[in-house]
Parts: structure tokens; sequence; C-alpha cells
């Protein structure tokens, strides 16, 4: 049996991921990381424990705050975010039976038609928290053989590219939501 990994470059912050041994420093600026599909889910599972409950402390006010007419609120950000998750649930199990599916979204139509501004705030970090305990039990599901099956998504890349990718985004957004030091990305 074959274990790939993968490599992604970010840039250290001080609220960085915690990556133990599988992370080596490049000078001072960049963190080379090595990502196993279980590191990917634990992170996932770490992100979900440590932003609901900072999430759920926001006040209806600062959350549907919109900084300009043509710019989200934090709760538009966090409906982006459920339907990133919506779409990647659907990514990870159709490229386990088809072959390179083509699985893309209108991100600002998704915001618009679902109208997450009116949400109820907290069925809105529910959603989002029970949608990525669901991503992450489909990944600890998948075959290990599984990992490096491809899909179309503008670009081509694999399931566990598309996992590890999923959670820098959810970063960089959930940091946007709460206040906190900006996470590059992509």
């Amino acid at each position: 049996m074959r274990v790939y990994l993968s490599a992604f470059y970010i840039k250290p912050i001080r609220s960085a991921w915690r990556h133990g041994s599988a992370a080596d420093l490049i000078g001072s600026k960049t963190l080379i990381v090595h990502l196993t599909m279980q590191s990917i889910i634990k992170e996932l599972e770490k992100i979900i424990d440590d932003y609901t409950p900072q999430l759920h402390q926001l006040s209806e006010t600062e959350f549907s705050l919109k900084p300009s007419p043509s710019k989200w609120s934090g709760k538009e950000y966090l409906g982006h975010l459920i339907d990133s998750a919506q779409n990647n649930i659907r990514r990870f199990v159709v490229a386990q039976y088809e072959d390179k599916p083509h699985i893309v979204y209108q991100q600002d139509t998704w915001v618009m038609a679902a109208n997450y501004q009116n949400y109820n705030s907290k069925d809105l970090v529910n959603l989002w928290t029970l949608l990525n305990k669901h991503i992450a039990v489909l990944l600890k599901n998948m075959p290990a053989d599984m990992e490096e099956k491809e899909v179309l998504t503008g670009a081509i890349h694999t399931i566990k590219w598309l996992a590890a990718d999923y959670n820098k985004h959810l970063l960089h957004h959930l940091h946007q939501v709460l206040k906190l030091e900006p996470v590059p990305y992509p």
C-alpha cells in the first residue's frame, strides 16, 4: 500500500495550526507541512471544537454587521462556509464513484439565495457545526485508496488536497468573522 503525502506552504501565524513533528521550518517565513488524511481530520475536528463556542458568543449586532452594502456580514461569511461544506461533501462522495467529477458553485448566488443575513444566528452556527462534523465522519469512513481520487473544481485536485485546503479556507473566513489575526488564503 502506498501512502501519499501532500505538501503545503503556509506563512506561520500566532494562531497557526499545530502540526507537531509533521512540520519542518524552512527559513523563518515559510512552513512546509506534510499532511495525512488523519491529520487533516484531526485539524478539522479541532477547528470545530475551538471555533463553535466563539461563534455562539457573537452578538446579533456584531454577527449581522455589513461593512458596506456590497460586503458580506459575518453571518454571510459563515453561510458561505456552509455552502462550501455542502459542495465539498458532494465532492468527497461523488469523486469516489465518478472519474474526475466537475463540481463548482456560484458562491455569491448561493449566499444570496439562502438569505443568511436574516438567518437565526444560533441555527446558522449549529448548521455549520453539524455539516463540518459530517465532513469529518465522511473523511474518516473513506477508504485510503480514495484519497487520491481527483475532482475538477476549476483545476484538478485530489480529495486529500481538497480536504486540507478546506481547513485553510475555514480558518481564513472564521478569522474574518471573529475579527482575529488574518489567516492568508489561498
